[in-house]
C-alpha cells in the first residue's frame, strides 16, 4: 500500500511541470479559520484573511521544502464585535504588543500518501514559540493562469493547545485544544512581484487621468 501510494505521488509530480524556485504566497487567496468548543454546546470560528509569505519548493524533492509565513492577526475576525475586541486585547492576542503570528518550517516529511506531507515548524504567537506538525496537502501545482504564472496550492491543518502560548483564559469552559486549518495559493516570486508592480504603476495612472 506505502509503495503504490508513493508511486502515486511520483507519478502526479511526474505529470507536472517541475518548478524548483521560490514562491510568494497570494495575500488575496492565503486566509485561514481557528475553530474551539465552547462548553460543549457549540463550535465557532474565527478567520484570519490575510496570510504573507515565502515558499521554497521543488514538486520533484518535497522534503526539501521550506516555507515562512507571517499572520497579521489585525484581519483575525469572528464576526461578533465584542468577542473580536476580546481577541485583539492584552487578555488574549494583545495585538498592541504582538500584531504578528510567525511559522518557520524546520522539517518536510512524506507520508506516503499522494499530495500529503508533515510540515514541522516553530510557530510564535503572542511572542511564545512552539513546535508544531502542519498535515498538509498539495491540492494543485501548474500555471496560474490569470497570471500566466508557475503556482502550487495547499491546504494545511493542525492541532493546537491555545494554553501553550499563553492564550489559556476560560479554559476548560472554552476549549483549550483549537483547530487550525489554512489555505494558500503561491505564485513565482519574481513573476508576481513583476505582476504588483504592473498593476500599481497602472493604478497610478490612471488616477493621474
Amino acid at each position: 500500500m506505502i509503495r503504490r501510494s508513493a508511486f502515486a505521488l511520483a507519478l502526479a509530480l511526474a505529470t507536472c511541470p517541475l518548478w524548483a524556485m521560490t514562491y510568494t504566497l497570494e495575500p488575496n487567496h492565503s486566509m485561514g479559520t481557528v475553530r474551539w468548543g465552547h462548553l460543549d454546546f457549540a463550535y465557532p470560528t474565527a478567520q484570519f484573511t490575510r496570510v504573507e509569505g515565502t515558499l521554497e519548493f521543488d514538486p520533484a524533492e518535497p522534503t526539501k521544502a521550506s516555507v515562512m509565513v507571517t499572520i497579521p492577526l489585525a484581519y483575525l475576525s469572528s464576526g461578533i464585535p465584542d468577542l473580536d475586541e476580546d481577541l485583539r486585547s492584552p487578555a488574549f492576542f494583545d495585538l498592541a504588543r504582538f500584531p504578528h503570528a510567525t511559522f518557520k518550517s524546520t522539517r518536510v516529511e512524506t507520508t506516503g500518501m499522494a499530495n500529503q506531507l508533515k510540515v514541522t515548524g516553530n510557530l510564535t504567537v503572542r511572542g511564545v514559540t512552539r513546535p508544531v506538525t502542519l498535515d498538509v496537502t498539495i491540492n494543485k501545482i501548474g500555471e496560474n493562469p490569470r497570471l500566466k504564472l508557475p503556482a502550487v496550492g495547499f491546504e494545511a491543518m493542525a492541532r493546537l493547545k491555545r494554553s501553550d502560548f499563553g492564550l489559556g483564559k476560560f479554559v476548560p469552559q472554552v476549549s483549550d485544544e483549537v483547530t487550525l486549518h489554512v489555505t494558500t495559493q503561491a505564485d513565482e516570486a519574481k513573476g508576481y512581484a513583476a505582476y504588483l508592480k504592473k498593476d500599481a504603476e497602472e493604478e497610478a495612472a490612471a488616477k493621474e487621468k
